[in-house]
């Protein structure tokens, strides 16, 4: 079963997680003020992303452009993956293809751990990328683990593109954030993946 079959209730039986939803999570996130370059693109591209109306173009046209800001925030210190294969445990069913994947290695070329923030962009619901992106959290758990680069914990996120909600995995605790995010409020959504990637959320 590959990550995308996991629903919220699934992934938390299967891996015996504590769920803990809080509105406000990350609300004292300080905002990361995005560049000129990051806002005449999402100026130009979201409302195409809209028009199109599917995963794809919104992974490609926004998603994509918040990333590689982050990863420009961090002067290329860090890395991410689009659309990687990150079979972890194939007798636990942590199998599949992550949309998105940040790791605290600047290595480009090949994923290395620490993974930090799995990012899934979905249609329109975030709810519906719940247990995939909690499945992929579990999963760079257990990569971590392997590699010797184990990290207090890892971060998610499911966007619309248009919409972000966040989530935060330590040991066997799950939290929540009720609390959505548009990408009008880009500033916000930035400091917010900046602090995920300093390990300060």
């Amino acid at each position: 079963m590959p990550y995308s079959n996991f629903t919220l209730v699934t992934v938390r039986k299967a891996f015996g997680l504590e769920t803990v939803r809080a509105i406000g999570l990350f609300s004292e996130i300080e905002p990361v003020e995005p560049s000129e370059a990051l806002a005449r693109a999402l100026t130009k591209k979201a409302p195409l992303a809209i028009a199109i109306a599917t995963e794809k173009a919104k992974s490609e046209l926004i998603v994509s452009e918040v990333l590689f800001e982050l990863w420009e925030h961090f002067e290329q210190r860090i890395s991410f993956f689009s659309g990687i294969d990150f079979t972890v445990d194939v007798e636990a069913k942590l199998t599949g293809v992550c949309d998105f994947l940040v790791s605290l290695s600047p290595e480009q070329f090949e994923l290395e751990a620490p993974v930090i923030v799995l990012v899934e962009a979905k249609k329109d619901a975030l709810t519906v990328g719940l247990g995939q992106c909690v499945a992929e959290m579990v999963g760079a758990q257990r990569f971590n683990a392997e590699h010797g680069n184990d990290i207090p914990c890892i971060y998610g996120a499911t966007t619309s593109g248009i919409d972000w909600l966040f989530l935060k995995l330590e040991g066997k605790t799950l939290s929540i954030d009720m609390t959505v995010y548009p990408l009008a409020q880009c500033d916000k959504i930035l400091g917010i993946l900046a602090s995920m990637v300093a390990q300060k959320a």
